[in-house]
C-alpha cells in the first residue's frame, strides 16, 4: 500500500480524477503500514489547496487519456486563479489492505485535506456527519444535470459533484457470442443460458469479476421497475417509510448472483480477493473470459479493455425490462473544515465549469455532468449510451434514499461470495432499513 503527497499538477504526471476513478476508488485502498510512503513535495506558491484522491496504476509506456483529462482542468483552476494545488494519494496493495473509503472517511473527519474524491457511501456518510460543505451556491453548479443532483444532494444539500457521470455495463466478447450463435442477453434467463452455452463449450468461468462490482447485477434487477416503471418518488417514500422493504427488492438478484455461483459461472473465491479490473484482465483480453462488467471510460482507456483484439461491446445489465445500464455517482467534495476552503471551492468551481467539462469530455470521450456538454462516445459503448440516451438506467445511488445503496450492496454481495445465504444477507438489509427507520 502506498500514501503520496505531491505538489504543482503542471509539474507532475498526475492521477485520474473523476468518474472513472470509481475503478480506482473501489479498488484503492489502505493508510499507513511498513509498505507506505510519505513524499512532501514544496511548492512556490503562497496559496495552496489539497485534494485527496486514489493514485491509479497505470502500466508502463501506456498513455492514460483520463488521467491527461484530470489534468487539463487542473492546470486550468490553477492558471485561472493563481493557486497551486497538491494532492495525496493512496492506493491498497491487495484486498488485506484498508480501503481507500476508510482512509478518505479518516482524513474528511480530521479535515487534513480541502477536496476529496468519493464513493457514493462515503459521500453520503461524510454528508450525514455535517463533513461536507454545500456546493449548491457555486456558479458551475447551476448547469448539473437532474441525474448528478439525485445522487448527491442530500437534506436539501449539494454535497459532491463529479467530473464525469459514470456508467456501469458487461463489456462483451462480440465474437465469442458469435462464435456460439448466442444473442447478447436482455434478461436474467437470457444471461444464464448464454453462461450454460459457453460452460458445455469448453469456457469453464464465463464471468470474471472481482470484489467490488457484482453488486450491478442486483441494482440492475431491484431497481429496474423502480427507476422506469414511473412511480420512482412513491416507491422510495415507501422505502423510507418502511412499507416497503429493500430486501425485496434486493432478493431476486441475490438469488441470480447464488445461482451463478453454485453453477460455477462466477468463481467466488476470486472474486472475493481480487481487485477491479486486475482479477480478470488478463483472461477476457486473452478470450479464455467473455464477459467482465466494468465501468464506461474502461472502454477507453487502455490501461483498462480500450484496445482489444476482438470486437468489444458494452451492454446494460440484465433485468425484467432488458438491457440496464447502472449508474452510481463519486464525486469532489470539500471538507466542512477545509484549511483552504474558499480556494478550494474557487478550484472546484472552475472544474466542473462547462468550459473545463468540455475539454474532459472530448478528452476522455465520457458523460459529462453538466447538460450543456455532449460528446461522441467510441462505437463500443454505442449500445450502452443507446439505452442511456433513452433514460432508461438503474441509479447505484440515491441521495433521497435512507439506505444507502452502492457501497452497502457491494459489503453484502461479499458475505454472499464468502459463503452467506441469500436469507442472511436479506437479513442484513432489513437491519440496515430498521437502522434508517430509527434516526
Amino acid at each position: 500500500m502506498k500514501l503520496n503527497k505531491k505538489s504543482s499538477f503542471k509539474k507532475w504526471g498526475l492521477l485520474c480524477i473523476a468518474g472513472a476513478a470509481a475503478f480506482f476508488i473501489a479498488a484503492c485502498g489502505a493508510e499507513g503500514g511498513s509498505g507506505s510512503k510519505l513524499i512532501v513535495m514544496e511548492d512556490e506558491a503562497d496559496r495552496e489547496v489539497y485534494l485527496f484522491s486514489p493514485m491509479e496504476k497505470t502500466e508502463a509506456n501506456v498513455e492514460n487519456v483520463a488521467r491527461s483529462a484530470a489534468d487539463k482542468t487542473i492546470m486550468m483552476a490553477e492558471e485561472k486563479l493563481g493557486v497551486s494545488v497538491r494532492y495525496v494519494t493512496y492506493t491498497a496493495e491487495n484486498y488485506q489492505d484498508k480501503t481507500y473509503d476508510d482512509v478518505a472517511l479518516d482524513r474528511a473527519r480530521s479535515d487534513m485535506d480541502d477536496i476529496y474524491l468519493l464513493n457514493p457511501d462515503t459521500i453520503r456518510t461524510l454528508a450525514e456527519e455535517e463533513k461536507l460543505q454545500d456546493l449548491s451556491g457555486l456558479e458551475s453548479a447551476k448547469n448539473l444535470r437532474d441525474v448528478v443532483l439525485a445522487a448527491n444532494v442530500v437534506d436539501g444539500k449539494l454535497v459532491a459533484i463529479p467530473q464525469e457521470v459514470v456508467a456501469y455495463g458487461l463489456f462483451i466478447n462480440k465474437e465469442m457470442f458469435d462464435q456460439y450463435n448466442l444473442t447478447l442477453p436482455e434478461t436474467p434467463e437470457d444471461f444464464l443460458e448464454c453462461c450454460r452455452v459457453f460452460q458445455e463449450n469448453g469456457i469453464k468461468t464465463p464471468v470474471g469479476a472481482n470484489r467490488w462490482w457484482l453488486e450491478t447485477f442486483v441494482l440492475a434487477q431491484a431497481y429496474a421497475d423502480l427507476y422506469n416503471g414511473g412511480n420512482t418518488e412513491a416507491e422510495i417514500a415507501a422505502l423510507n417509510s418502511g412499507e416497503k422493504k429493500y430486501s425485496d427488492y434486493m432478493r431476486p438478484g441475490f438469488e441470480f448472483l447464488q445461482e451463478m455461483i453454485d453453477k460455477g459461472y462466477i468463481d467466488a473465491q476470486k472474486a472475493y480477493v481480487s481487485e477491479a479490473i486486475e482479477g480478470e484482465r488478463e483472461d477476457f483480453l486473452a478470450q479464455k473470459t467473455p464477459i467482465v462488467m466494468a465501468y464506461w471510460g474502461a472502454a477507453n482507456a487502455e490501461t483498462a479493455y480500450g484496445k482489444t483484439d476482438f470486437e468489444m461491446l458494452v451492454i446494460g445489465f440484465p433485468s425484467s425490462r432488458g438491457q440496464m445500464p447502472v449508474m452510481p455517482m463519486t464525486g469532489l467534495g470539500i471538507g466542512a473544515g477545509a484549511k483552504n476552503g474558499e480556494d478550494a471551492m474557487a478550484v472546484l468551481d472552475v472544474m466542473i465549469s462547462d468550459e473545463a467539462l468540455q475539454i474532459y469530455a472530448e478528452t476522455n470521450r465520457v458523460i459529462s455532468p453538466s447538460k450543456n456538454v455532449e460528446v461522441e462516445c467510441v462505437p463500443a459503448l454505442k449500445p450502452l449510451n443507446d439505452r442511456i440516451q433513452e433514460n432508461v438506467y438503474v441509479l447505484g445511488a440515491n441521495a433521497g434514499m435512507h439506505v444507502e445503496q452502492w457501497g452497502n450492496t457491494c459489503l453484502i454481495v461479499r458475505e454472499l461470495l464468502n459463503g452467506a445465504t441469500v436469507d442472511e444477507c436479506m437479513e442484513m438489509f432489513d437491519q440496515l432499513q430498521e437502522e434508517a427507520l430509527k434516526k
